[in-house]
């Protein structure tokens, strides 16, 4: 995707403003792969199986979590997995209501919900 950022970060939270072709578009750069959106900014994700998904992968959501975080949409990719329950408790246990579905849903959702101004983060796994 053109654009690409190297560093792999981008601070603040951006709607996505496009998806697919294995990546996604937001703030006006493209990323190749998967992404967590979080209150703090976009960064690389190296998950590209929802089986992967775990509380390692989600390290990040669970460092900003603290009030910042109260809902988490996990893009499982072109269908949807559902989430381990341990780590539903885990992300629980911190006051995150962890909400699984189908990578392009989450992103809309992602959207929606950041335009409300709601503290959310968003774990997508690119789709092909």
């Amino acid at each position: 995707m053109a654009g690409e950022r190297a560093a792999g970060f981008i601070p603040g939270a951006h709607p996505i403003d496009a998806y697919g072709v294995g990546g996604f578009s937001f703030a006006g750069m493209s990323h190749r792969g998967s992404i967590l959106a979080l209150p703090s900014g976009i960064r690389a994700w190296d998950v590209a199986d929802p089986l992967r998904i775990d509380a390692a992968s989600l390290a990040p959501v669970f460092d900003e979590a603290e009030g910042a975080i109260e809902h988490l949409l996990v893009g499982t990719g072109t269908h949807f997995v559902p989430m381990a329950a341990a780590l539903r408790r885990a992300l629980r246990a911190r006051g995150i209501v962890g909400e699984p579905m189908a990578t392009g849903a989450a992103a809309r959702t992602y959207n929606i919900l950041l335009g409300e101004k709601r503290r959310v983060a968003a774990a997508l796994i690119a789709a092909p």
